[in-house]
């Protein structure tokens, strides 16, 4: 008994929010189409008004023209003709307001979905990292196609048909009053029973179908994992626990599909048998009373109203065949506002980064670009101050988790000079990558400070102080788009000499001048057609022309061979003067010219200073260096 009661609870909390959810996607539909709305609805009515006057125009059309005519030896069917032509005008009007109407939710349906799309895009650009560290791509991806899809599908068709179905059934229902009141009752009780039936059925597919759309965006996940881990899937061999795995997740969107689809299937046949039913029941009773009734109903009524019968199921009938793409419908808008509902990237600071200039020994702001840069820090007195950007990196004291009560960085203290070259080594999952990700702020400590140029990095606008910061990734991540292109993602304005100059810093100015197209050549896929070196130092080229203060570079020369290592290096170098350099490197040789080099032991420093002073106290970087302990 308690879990019956359970389930009766969750199932009012699910349709709950599933009235919310219509109410809120009703709200993106009226919002920017108003009067494209009010001329549909109107079209709508003149389609439905078009549809009953001809099921009535049939009563006249057979009592006053036709039966006549079958009593007279030489008829004259000029009178029948025009009827005819009457009748046909009549539809005529109906089809071209379903056409208009048809042709204007298309327009509406496109600009909706437009409209959707951009604020997902918008609001997806606002999440922290931590939220695409916990969502798969390929679930992220599905929002954008899957669920899209299910209300393209109700906006342009579900909705006007629905609409359409309200009205016709209205008009229909005075209509058929006017005829028969008796046989109007009848109708409706018959009516009453089928919407029952429906309404079960319905209730039973649509949980299906809201486990068909989550499985479906598990599936694009895992398929987008192992379509990027294709490689390792080879090498491993692990080709045939990957298809077990899809196999797995494929058999349960199967069987939620199969479900929900088997009841929606259900549907039309049930209802075409039903109202089948029904015309021969209205058939027989209408004839009953004709013979009966003392002429109460003409053959001409009976005829008009077994049209408005058919007239008065059809729009059950859509009503009922469309409930799977409304439920689906809703289902992905309830995936897709759960996506725009997540919590943005919380940005309490407000020092930012502006132009500068120096008059008399003072900063001053200034619009243009002076290659100098300063934070700009109001104060609660209203006056502002102008700390010029250096680059001093310090880390006071400093405990972080990805989840809490799991702290992964304990007491992180250190600090980084203007011009100096910091190095953090260590094993995987040592907190190297953790201390560069809390200085770009993409996650927040749990304890501590952080300084940047003397200032909380918490009071500063995060926008502005990942402008002060270049990075360089071990994974490279090129865009569709030309070299020239990916390059001048670190500066949007850059010429073509700062392109080319960044490149030859970077060194990559000789390969790309190899290409057959040069700084031209279009890259797809991440830079496929490219090795992994080259696309490497394009990453490497990008953040030199952003010219950043404080250079960030984590394994970035580890996908790149010894010989051009070297000469990279020399570039880095050349790069790395004046600016303060955080280096996570696993290859020692690469870290040796640092002012100082942090050892770290499961989120502790244990070891700090120079390589030389390091070395001499035969510690873990001395066993690191001469290969007594292997990095892992």
């Amino acid at each position: 008994m308690q879990d019956r009661r359970n389930i009766g609870a969750a199932a009012s909390k699910g349709m709950k929010i599933n009235k919310q959810t219509a109410k809120r996607l009703l709200k993106y539909i009226t919002s920017k189409y108003k009067k494209q709305l009010i001329f549909v609805v109107i079209c709508i009515i003149l389609s439905s008004v078009a549809n009953v006057a001809g099921s009535l125009f049939l009563k006249t059309l057979i009592d006053d023209y036709i039966s006549p005519l079958l009593l007279v030896e030489n008829p004259v069917f000029t009178g029948l003709l025009k009827a005819i032509g009457t009748m046909g005008l009549i539809y005529l009007v109906g089809i071209i307001s379903t056409y208009l109407y048809a042709r204007t939710m298309a327009v509406v349906s496109q600009g909706v979905l437009k409209q959707i799309r951009d604020e997902m895009f918008e609001k997806m650009q606002t999440f922290p990292i931590k939220y695409f560290d916990t969502h798969t791509h390929g679930d992220i991806m599905s929002h954008y196609t899957n669920d899209i899809d299910t209300l393209t599908q109700m906006i342009s068709q579900s909705l006007p048909q629905l609409i359409s179905a309200v009205i016709t059934i209205i008009s229909v229902l005075f209509a058929m009053i006017s005829i028969s009141i008796p046989l109007t009752i009848f109708i409706l009780v018959f009516v009453f029973f089928m919407l029952k039936v429906t309404g079960k059925i319905a209730m039973r597919s649509g949980k299906y179908f809201s486990n068909q759309q989550q499985t479906l965006g598990e599936m694009n996940g895992y398929i987008e994992e192992m379509i990027n881990g294709q490689k390792v899937i080879k090498v491993f061999t692990y080709e045939e626990e990957a298809k077990k795995k899809f196999d797995e997740i494929n058999a349960r969107l199967c069987d939620h599909s199969r479900k929900a689809n088997k009841y929606a299937a259900i549907l039309m046949p049930v209802l075409n048998n039903l109202g089948n039913l029904e015309y021969v029941l209205v058939a027989v009773i209408g004839g009953m009373i004709s013979i009966y009734g003392n002429g109460i109903l003409s053959i001409g009524a009976i005829a008009s109203f077994l049209q408005l019968t058919k007239s008065f199921n059809q729009p059950i009938n859509q009503i009922s065949n469309q409930l799977s793409s409304i439920v689906m419908a809703i289902s992905g808008a309830e995936r897709i506002f759960e996506l725009i509902d997540n919590e943005p990237e919380h940005d309490e600071g407000y020092v930012t980064l502006v132009n500068a200039k120096k008059v008399d020994g003072q900063i001053q702001e200034t619009k243009e670009h002076t290659g100098m840069w300063a934070w700009k820090h109001p104060h609660h007195d209203g006056t502002l101050t102008y700390e010029e950007l250096r680059g001093h990196i310090e880390l006071k004291n400093v405990d972080f988790g990805y989840e809490p009560n799991k702290l992964v960085l304990h007491d992180i203290s250190l600090y980084a000079k203007p011009g100096q070259k910091i190095a953090f080594v260590g094993a995987t999952g040592a907190g190297k990558t953790t201390i560069t990700n809390l200085i770009n702020r993409f996650y927040d400590i749990e304890d501590g400070k952080i300084r940047y140029d003397g200032i909380n990095i918490n009071k500063i606008k995060k926008p502005d102080l990942r402008r002060s910061l270049g990075i360089v990734l071990q994974d490279t991540n090129l865009f569709t788009g030309t070299i020239k292109e990916n390059i001048k993602y670190g500066k949007e304005n850059a010429t073509d000499d700062e392109v080319i100059n960044a490149a030859k810093l970077a060194n990559a100015h000789d390969f790309i001048m190899r290409l057959p197209k040069g700084y031209d050549t279009m890259l797809t896929s991440n830079g496929a057609n490219l090795s992994q070196g080259q696309r490497q130092l394009l990453s490497i080229a990008r953040a030199a022309i952003h010219d950043p203060p404080v250079m960030i570079l984590d394994e970035a020369t580890s996908s790149i061979d010894t010989r051009t290592e070297k000469t990279v290096q020399e570039g880095m170098d050349k790069l790395m003067q004046g600016r303060t350099v955080l280096v996570i490197a696993h290859r020692l040789s690469t870290v040796r010219n640092s002012k100082a080099i942090i050892v770290l032991e499961h989120g502790r420093i244990i070891e700090r200073g120079e390589h030389e002073a390091l070395i001499a106290q035969k510690g873990k970087y001395y066993q690191l260096y001469t290969g007594a302990f292997e990095l892992e």
